[in-house]
């Protein structure tokens, strides 16, 4: 079992390092500057995600060496997190191209998914489906998704950060709850290296996560759920429910955009959360909001489906049509005007 101490530890790494990085990104002028289409309007060192990389990464193999993670969760998780963080990184300090980055994706997708095996069979209503080789182009879309989607909603302070705690938590619950104790490790050593970082980013943010930060959270998150289907099949759905809110916002945003002919490649201010942290006059409500809607409405429905009372299809459908009512509440994708 993982050490409390050994948490504890990794949250206060995870808080002194962030602290020095903002020291350092004031030092070196390392500041996001608001513009056009910023959600913030006061200048702010940025980067502070490299924290969560390094605090989470420099713990995973004592916890595989301890017997607590399966090693090829460990080699999928430690590779993966590294290499899309340091193109997260190169891209927070100049400019990638967008084709190169979604290489680089692609490459980090398919490492993960070579320790982890691809999709698990997924069990739709009861029926198992079993994709074999294709389980792996799904899988590694999937992925680079959930990473991208990800950089997309880390817009507003403390966002992303509070969605990644709510769903490792959540999850590490409803493993607890559901006897695969052997599947926490993981999900409660990135929440712990998520707080420490939280502590600088919660509203009004003394330092920005930036996508070496945004970036690692969304295919870590990825891999886990990944990884825990293989264990039981509706652990992807219980995944993909605690996820929800960033999910349905990014994916109603982009498929809005796409049909409307925008270039999605380009900085924007038109997901839902933005829109609502506009109307509200502030991120504090907003995140505060998603932080509720986490843990009132969806860790319930998810535990639901973690132990089979409710089908996972079914689950998915219930946590995400409210959400989509949401999203057309807050005008996700859609194009910008005065709000207040």
């Amino acid at each position: 079992m993982i050490s409390w101490l050994l948490l504890l530890g990794v949250m206060l790494l995870s808080l002194i390092l962030t602290g020095a990085l903002r020291r350092y990104a004031l030092a070196k002028s390392l500041m996001d500057i608001p513009n056009a289409r910023s959600s913030h309007s006061v200048p702010t060192p940025r980067g502070g995600g490299v924290a969560i990389v390094v605090s989470f990464l420099s713990v995973l193999p004592i916890l595989g060496a301890a017997g607590v993670i399966d090693w090829d969760l460990v080699w999928a998780l430690s590779a993966t997190g590294a290499g899309i963080a340091i193109l997260g990184f190169l891209d927070d300090h100049g400019h990638i191209a967008a084709r190169w980055r979604l290489i680089g994706h692609f490459a980090g997708a398919a490492w993960a998914l070579f320790w982890i095996n691809g999709l698990a069979p997924i069990s739709i209503f009861g029926v198992s489906l079993d994709l074999s080789w294709g389980g792996y182009f799904f899988a590694a879309l999937y992925l680079v998704w959930m990473l991208n989607l990800y950089n997309f909603m880390d817009g507003i302070d403390g966002l992303a950060s509070v969605q990644a705690i709510c769903a490792c938590l959540g999850a590490a619950l409803i493993y607890w709850l559901t006897g695969y104790t052997e599947l926490i490790g993981a999900p409660l050593l990135l929440s712990c290296a998520v707080f420490g970082f939280l502590y600088w980013n919660f509203p009004p943010a003394k330092i920005f996560m930036g996508d070496a930060g945004s970036g690692f959270l969304g295919v870590m998150l990825g891999v886990l759920s990944l990884y825990a289907a293989w264990t039981a099949p509706q652990l992807l759905w219980v995944w993909l429910i605690l996820v929800g809110v960033f999910v349905v916002d990014a994916t109603f945003t982009l498929v809005r955009r796409l049909v409307r002919g925008d270039k999605v490649y380009e900085a924007h201010r038109s997901h839902a959360y933005q829109h609502a942290s506009r109307q509200l006059g502030s991120h504090l409500p907003v995140t505060l909001a998603v932080l509720s809607i986490n843990v009132f409405f969806l860790l319930p429905i998810a535990l639901c489906v973690g132990l089979s009372i409710l089908d996972g299809v079914l689950g998915v459908l219930l946590a995400y049509v409210p959400l989509v009512a949401l999203a057309l509440r807050f005008r996700a994708g859609a194009l910008e005007r005065n709000d207040l």
